[in-house]
């Protein structure tokens, strides 16, 4: 006689090795499959809160990088403004000094009296035959007005090729007619703003053209150097109103000034 001992032939139902208990293929491939979301889910937080920190680290630096280059800014801001200050001072001091030359030239102080230079301008100045070139009495002085765009290219101190053969005949008869008398180079320009180049004042430009006719009157002319002194005037007075072309190009000049002093 057979017995049933309550034993089960449900192969679903039986416990594998170990008594554990049997799950199907499926279930196992999903578990495993979200086992890997997750940690892929963990690395993409690990990644998105690296990329908040790098991007304000980033903001951080932009914003340092902002505030040093106002301070390059500021800081070249005020270096310029301080070589224009001293440039301007330099050109003062230099114009004073000219000044003080000017008047040097025209008389002579000694022992508290006034000594003038005994030679008469007037009885000499219609022996210059300069052609077009104005030549004026002045007072105690002679004036030869030279106009400053036949000497230079426009707005700047560069000589043009003409100017040797405009200025070496007025040097010829400086050396004959008044050999001992002191000799002013006075620039003059109108009132027209300057861009860009290496002069960006009047005074600065008239500084640099009557230096550059000093140079040519004593090296290619031969004039002493003691004889010549250089005054740079800038815009101040004008010949002619600069409110129209024609006034302007009147301003723009160069004037070779004889003075009674000798040297």
């Amino acid at each position: 006689m057979l017995v049933n001992a309550g034993c089960s032939q449900n192969p679903y139902l039986a416990g594998g090795p170990g008594g554990s208990v049997w799950q199907a293929p499926g279930q196992t491939q999903l578990t495993a499959v979200q086992a890997q979301v997750a940690e892929l889910n963990r690395r993409v937080q690990l990644l998105d809160d690296n990329n908040r920190q790098l991007t304000t680290q980033l903001a951080q630096s932009e914003q340092q990088s902002q505030v040093y280059r106002d301070e390059l800014n500021l800081v070249r801001s005020q270096l310029s403004d301080t070589t224009q200050q001293y440039e301007a001072a330099r050109v003062a001091a230099r114009d004073a000094q000219s000044t003080a030359r000017s008047f040097q030239a025209s008389t002579q102080l000694r022992g508290g009296a006034t000594i003038r230079a005994n030679t008469n301008l007037n009885q000499l100045v219609g022996r210059l035959n300069l052609g077009n070139i104005p030549v004026q009495q002045d007072g105690e002085v002679i004036r030869i007005v030279v106009p400053s765009d036949q000497l230079f290219a426009p707005g700047t101190a560069q000589l043009q090729p003409q100017a040797a053969a405009i200025l070496d005949p007025i040097a010829a008869q400086l050396r004959s007619v008044f050999p001992r008398q002191r000799v002013g180079i006075e620039g003059y320009t109108d009132n027209a703003p300057i861009y860009g180049g290496a002069n960006g004042s009047p005074h600065q430009l008239t500084s640099a053209q009557t230096s550059a006719l000093l140079d040519l009157l004593t090296r290619r002319s031969g004039m002493p150097g003691q004889q010549l002194f250089i005054v740079s005037h800038g815009s101040n007075n004008p010949r002619a109103d600069n409110a129209t072309p024609a006034g302007r190009v009147a301003n723009r000049r160069v004037e070779l000034v004889i003075y009674p002093e000798t040297f």
